[in-house]
């Protein structure tokens, strides 16, 4: 089944209410998510899938408290940093996506660092979106077309994508969102067009290997047609 998905995408979500759960500090559910995003990439990149797009801050992400929004950029930089601390370990590269500009600069520089150190990697892509928002995304792309002058007539769904933060990646197969919620809430809008969804009731922190392993065999059991029907 892995040899016909090319891209998985994982929506965290959960943190919070698994730290309200455990009455600790929301701060210390979001750093146990991001360590299950390091672990779960770890052992997807050992069995050999070749593409992982994890969102972990969106755009409306800014909306919560300033205390929140701090404690978790300091833990995105603290994360963004192991991976430049293990670059010359691993073979895994790692990208980000997403509208970095409203990032302080000392989480833009790790992430500039990272995506250098590791550019030339040839184990799985690591795909992170960070102060990405799907609408947002698309918005990006309309004003870059815009800037660079595109004749309309020129425009297609081709030229469109490759103005996307996934530009030259292929569309995710599998969307596995984890907490229970059944909705997009603003992912990636334009290249699930054809996505599979899977929906875990378990809170991000607790989500492991296993359970994509069962998302996997929700996908392998799926007719993908992609807007045609055969026979």
């Amino acid at each position: 089944m892995e040899k016909r998905m090319e891209h998985i995408a994982i929506t965290i979500d959960g943190n919070r209410r698994w730290a309200k759960e455990k009455n600790i500090p929301t701060k210390e559910g979001h750093a146990a998510g991001l360590i299950a995003v390091r672990k779960l990439a770890d052992e997807m990149n050992a069995a050999g899938f070749k593409m992982l797009t994890v969102w972990v801050f969106s755009t409306e992400n800014w909306k919560r408290s300033e205390e929140e929004v701090s404690d978790y950029m300091e833990l995105l930089r603290l994360f963004f940093q192991k991976y430049i601390d293990n670059a010359q370990t691993s073979d895994m590269r790692v990208c980000v996506i997403g509208d970095l500009a409203r990032l302080d600069v000392k989480l833009r520089k790790c992430i500039e660092v990272l995506t250098e150190l590791t550019k030339d990697k040839k184990g799985m892509l690591l795909n992170i979106a960070v102060n990405y928002g799907g609408r947002d995304d698309i918005v990006r792309a309309t004003k870059k077309i815009i800037t660079d002058g595109i004749n309309p007539d020129e425009i297609n769904e081709t030229l469109f994508s490759k103005y996307l933060d996934t530009a030259g990646l292929p569309d995710p197969d599998l969307l596995v969102r984890t907490g229970g919620d059944l909705r997009l809430s603003n992912f990636m809008l334009w290249q699930f067009a054809y996505t599979e969804f899977y929906y875990c009731e378990k809170y991000w922190p607790d989500f492991r290997f296993d359970d994509l392993k069962e998302a996997i065999n929700s996908f392998g059991k799926r007719e993908r047609r992609f807007g045609g029907r055969q026979g």
